[in-house]
C-alpha cells in the first residue's frame, strides 16, 4: 500500500471514528490528511470505497490486537479472562495505539449504513462473524458438553457486544469486569464438572 493511500485511510478512520461517517465530507479528509483531490480518486473511486477501506483497515487492527492478547493465555478459561480483560484495557483506553474508545467502529457504521446489502454493512457483519468463529474455538476449549458450545459461543458473544455499547452508550468504564463474571457464571453452570456434580 502506497504512503498516501495509507494516510487517506488511517486520517478517515480516526474521523470517521470520532464524528461519524455521515458528518464528516471528502473536504475535510483532504485538509486533515494534506492530500490532493486528484490523489484520492485515484485510489478510491468515491467515497463509499473509502469508507470500505477503512473498514478493513480496523478489522486488521482490531482482530491483530485481541486476537494477540487473547492468544498469549493458555488455551481453556484463561482465554475467557483474556478476553473480557482486553476489552477493559480498550474501554479504558489503555491499548496505546488505538484511538479514544469511541464504541465498536463496524457497530457505529452499521447505524449509519441501514440497508443491509450494502457492501459496507456486510463487510460490518463479516467482522462480527470472524469475531463469533475465534470466539467459538476459545470456547472450543473449555470442559463442556459439545452440544453446549454454540449456546455457550452465543452467550459470550452476545456478552461482548452488549459490554461495548454499554461502555460507549453509558460511559461504564467497569462493564467488562462485569461481564467477564457473567461469563463465568454461565461457562462454570455449563461444565462437564458441574454437570457430573448434579
Amino acid at each position: 500500500m502506497t504512503t498516501k493511500k495509507n494516510q487517506l485511510i488511517t486520517t478517515a478512520f480516526e474521523l470517521f471514528y470520532y464524528n461519524g461517517i455521515h458528518a464528516v465530507g471528502i473536504n475535510k479528509i483532504l485538509e486533515v490528511s494534506g492530500i490532493a483531490k486528484k490523489t484520492l480518486y485515484n485510489h478510491f473511486q468515491s467515497k463509499e470505497e473509502l469508507i470500505e477501506a477503512t473498514l478493513t483497515f480496523r478489522d486488521v487492527q482490531y482482530r491483530n490486537w485481541l486476537y494477540e492478547r487473547v492468544n498469549e493465555a493458555p488455551k481453556g478459561i484463561e482465554r475467557i479472562h483474556a478476553l473480557f480483560d482486553a476489552l477493559d484495557d480498550w474501554f479504558n483506553n489503555r491499548v496505546c495505539h488505538f484511538q479514544l474508545f469511541r464504541g465498536c467502529f463496524f457497530i457505529n457504521t452499521s447505524a449509519e449504513f441501514g440497508d443491509p446489502s450494502t457492501k459496507i454493512n456486510q463487510v460490518c457483519v463479516a467482522h462480527k462473524t470472524e469475531i463469533r468463529r475465534f470466539i467459538k474455538t476459545q470456547v472450543s476449549e473449555l470442559n463442556i458438553q459439545p452440544h453446549h458450545l454454540e449456546l455457550i459461543t452465543d452467550s459470550i458473544q452476545l456478552l461482548k457486544e452488549g459490554a461495548i455499547t454499554i461502555a460507549a452508550v453509558q460511559e461504564d468504564c467497569h462493564i467488562a469486569e462485569k461481564a467477564k463474571k457473567s461469563a463465568l457464571l454461565i461457562i462454570d453452570a455449563y461444565s462437564n464438572s458441574a454437570i457430573n456434580k448434579g
